[in-house]
């Protein structure tokens, strides 16, 4: 039997999906590049099977394939393909001045959401309980939807740092609706912030239909050429975690994609500190790189309408990618051709003008078959003064006016972006940026986090080392070698008018994939 000493690496993105092949070394073997599909599944499948047909004998070689999806994105923003959820939340009758999913869109609310409830629960943040958890209140709630959802979500106060009331009421859920019917706990989904954390519950759970198709249709492809391999998807912060895993909590997989874009910037450059632009036929994400991990936002983040408060990339998006569409004026978007690109820009005979047309009008790169046409230069011309604006303005946001840091452009797009711009002391474009998303899944670690309170004084410390072995033991769930998982971050913020003093600790695990 051979070595299977080689990886795949997915990403589908809006326009195009990446797939890379990588040796032991880390090298790049095999890349594809095909359109994304209407489907989204159509564009994978297109790409895995595309390196593999690469490899040709080596095929038997490949052991674990990586996945980076924006599926799961996709069924939030077209309210597409979502389960039916009942929303349980813990907590009265301190919290019911706040209904769940208050602040959602009427049309998602519908989409999703088959009824919801408070019952008596929750704990204050000592960990007394705001009221016990009513076993009858909650069995009578179960009793009325039963039949009618896919999934139950339950957000209890304080629930990350006292986890007790939302295993009991799993358990019930469990009792009352039978195995069938999935439970999304809160305390494993998201940290402290009721609302947010709710919000991203109840998506996660909207979620599980979605992720089940798309775990399904890659074991399919997978199958289709004869491969039994360990299969991984991409989350949030540019780690991995295991199918099985992602199947449990598929709302972790919405900021994958600029994630690995990120990382496979960092990997493909070498560089630990930089600016990164990925630039896709639709958009161009721009984030920083802090010790080769992607800056975490300090904000939470809004999906669908539906803020949420689990940790995603610091990523500023801006309406400028290969596809984007040139109006009158010079204006650029928001429109995009998106993967129709092939068929509807100028340098591929069609008659949309867009940032692609500018760009190989500017000599900037060689695409397509057609040249611009003489009577658009002009239009063209202003389009890329626009263009470069806008990136520098970008550039300028990110780094807080700090303009030591080089930039470095990945991205099937990326020619778009001038070799000189100010704010920024390099612009850099490594080999093999054009898939650099697909290399970030590819050669991603796995990680575990875990978000709680402690005390300040004599516990803190046995708090803390609980804290690491929660986040240690999610990573090794996730997939990651147990004997090489370390702790990568530890994050303390004191917290204020507490009768006894405490801090919320954010702890982050990571480390190499298990063996196989």
């Amino acid at each position: 039997m051979p070595e299977r000493d080689l990886r795949i690496g997915v990403d589908v993105g809006g326009t195009n999906t990446d797939a890379v092949v990588l040796d032991a070394t880390d090298r790049v073997i095999a890349r594809a590049k095909r359109p994304t599909s209407a489907d989204v599944t159509g564009g994978m499948r297109a790409a895995l099977a595309a390196v593999l047909e690469g490899l040709a004998a080596d095929v038997g070689r490949v052991g674990r394939v990586m996945l980076g999806t924006t599926h799961a994105t996709n069924a939030i923003l077209e309210r597409r393909g979502l389960g039916r959820v009942a929303a349980l939340r813990l907590g009265g009758p301190a919290t019911a001045s706040v209904p769940p999913l208050e602040s959602w869109p009427e049309d998602l609310r519908k989409t999703v959401v088959v009824d919801a409830a408070i019952v008596p629960g929750g704990r204050y943040v000592d960990g007394t309980a705001i009221a016990p958890l009513n076993r009858d209140a909650l069995s009578r709630f179960l009793q009325g939807v039963a039949g009618r959802v896919d999934a139950v979500a339950v957000t209890g106060v304080f629930s990350p740092a006292f986890t007790d009331q939302e295993l009991a009421a799993a358990e019930i859920v469990q009792q009352e609706l039978g195995e069938g019917v999935a439970v999304s706990m809160s305390h494993e989904i998201g940290s402290l912030g009721l609302l947010e954390r709710e919000n991203a519950t109840i998506l996660n759970a909207a979620l599980y239909e979605v992720a089940g198709h798309v775990r399904n249709a890659l074991a399919e492809a997978l199958a289709g050429h004869g491969l039994d391999v360990a299969t991984y998807f991409a989350q949030n912060d540019g780690t991995l975690m295991a199918v099985d895993y992602a199947a449990r909590y598929p709302v972790l997989t919405i900021g994958s994609g600029p994630a690995n874009s990120i990382r496979g910037a960092a990997f493909l450059s070498g560089l630990q500190d930089a600016i990164v632009a990925d630039v896709g036929g639709t958009s161009t994400d721009l984030g920083v790189l802090v010790k080769g991990f992607p800056r975490e936002s300090a904000a939470g983040v809004e999906i669908g309408g539906v803020r949420t408060n689990f940790r995603m990339p610091d990523i500023l998006a801006v309406a400028l990618g290969g596809g984007t569409v040139i109006g009158e004026g010079a204006t650029l978007g928001p429109h995009s051709v998106g993967y129709r690109i092939t068929q509807e820009a100028y340098v591929f005979g069609g008659a949309t003008p867009t940032m692609t047309d500018a760009a190989v009008s500017a000599g900037r790169g060689r695409v397509g078959r057609d040249p611009a046409p003489e009577h658009l230069r002009e239009l063209f011309t202003a389009a890329v003064r626009e263009a470069d604006t806008l990136v520098a303005d970008a550039v300028d946001r990110m780094t807080l006016g700090k303009a030591d840091l080089p930039l470095v452009v990945v991205g099937g797009g990326s020619f778009l972006v001038p070799d000189d711009l100010p704010g920024v002391s390099a612009v850099i474009r490594p080999d093999d940026g054009d898939v650099a998303n697909a290399v970030g899944a590819a050669i991603a670690l796995v990680s575990g986090s875990w978000d709680t309170i402690v005390p300040v004084g004599d516990g803190r410390r046995a708090a803390i080392d609980e804290a690491c072995e929660l986040a240690t033991r999610r990573a090794v769930q996730a997939g990651a070698d147990p004997s090489a998982v370390d702790i990568v971050e530890i994050v303390e913020v004191p917290l204020s008018y507490l009768p006894e003093p405490a801090t919320r600790v954010h702890i982050k695990a990571a480390g190499p994939l298990g063996k196989l």
